[in-house]
């Protein structure tokens, strides 16, 4: 279970913020007005009564109730798909694996872009959403440590958006190597470590109304460097778009739905917030070959 308090939350906001005007990145007004704030909020008692306590859920049971609504907006899909088209379009066309392909939004583009693909993911019910999407395509049931693929069986795997969910990455990063051809290529993309510290997991609501949270673990950038070197695999390129520095974001002065948590958040406290967050890396881009 996850104890989620909204003033625990911001208040790890106002600390961060601080930290980086320790640093020097803030004056002495920024500095004080944190601390005023801070003040303001341990002396409102709204906020005090208003955790909730999280269940954390598997991928399969997550993923299950998230398919129907994944295909939404969603801000990693914007940075995501360029990122992985721009490494993609330069590549010769050959079998592709999408890796965790979710509900075939990456095979759809590596299918635009020429490829032969085949699909893999855990969830039954996502790959439903792949198989009308694209229905050319091959797609199975699988674990990413134990890939259903032969041994040098594509010239391109594509992995987004699901690295956070496996405890470990050397035996996944291994089954990548394994069934890529010799001279192939991995794409990666998932959100940074620094966005999971802070709270950037998928939340969904269970069948009874309870909240829960995809479990997640944060897997540092040196993680994915170390387990793809033991794998036999060469970075070629490895990106950490960041956040915008700007102006801090609207103060919002009430608590949003859980639902919206943890970005709802940032409105309580926006100053701290930007302090916090700008220039900030917001999503981990990966290129290997083997």
């Amino acid at each position: 279970m996850i104890y989620e308090h909204p003033l625990a939350y911001v208040l790890g906001l106002e600390g961060i913020a601080l930290m980086r005007a320790y640093t020097g990145e803030h004056d002495r007004a920024f500095v004080e007005a944190r601390l005023a704030e801070i003040r303001r909020f341990l002396d409102d008692d709204s906020l005090s009564g208003a955790a909730v306590e999280v269940t954390r859920v598997d991928s399969v049971d997550g993923y299950r109730i998230w398919s129907r609504t994944y295909d939404r907006p969603n801000a990693a899909f914007d940075a995501d798909e360029p990122f992985i088209r721009e490494i993609v379009e330069a590549l010769p066309v050959g079998d592709a694996l999408d890796a965790a392909c979710g509900t075939g939004r990456i095979s759809a583009c590596l299918a635009g872009l020429g490829h032969r693909v085949r699909g893999v993911d855990s969830s039954p019910d996502m790959l439903e959403h792949a198989r009308r999407r694209l229905p050319e395509a091959e797609f199975q049931v699988g674990e990413l440590a134990a890939l259903p693929v032969p041994d040098e069986a594509v010239d391109l795997v594509v992995c987004s958006l699901a690295l956070t969910h496996v405890p470990a990455l050397d035996p996944v990063l291994a089954e990548f190597a394994r069934v890529l051809r010799p001279g192939g290529h991995l794409v990666i993309a998932d959100i940074h470590p620094e966005g999971v510290a802070r709270g950037s997991i998928p939340s969904i609501r269970l069948a009874d109304g309870r909240p829960g949270r995809v479990a997640s673990h944060r897997h540092l950038v040196g993680d994915y460097l170390r387990a793809a070197l033991a794998a036999g695999l060469r970075v070629r390129r490895c990106e950490e778009p960041r956040h915008p520095q700007g102006e801090p974001g609207e103060r919002t002065g009430e608590l949003a739905p859980w639902d919206v948590w943890p970005w709802a958040l940032y409105g309580l406290a926006p100053e701290a917030a930007q302090a916090a967050v700008a220039g900030t890396p917001a999503m981990l881009f990966w290129h290997f070959q083997r």
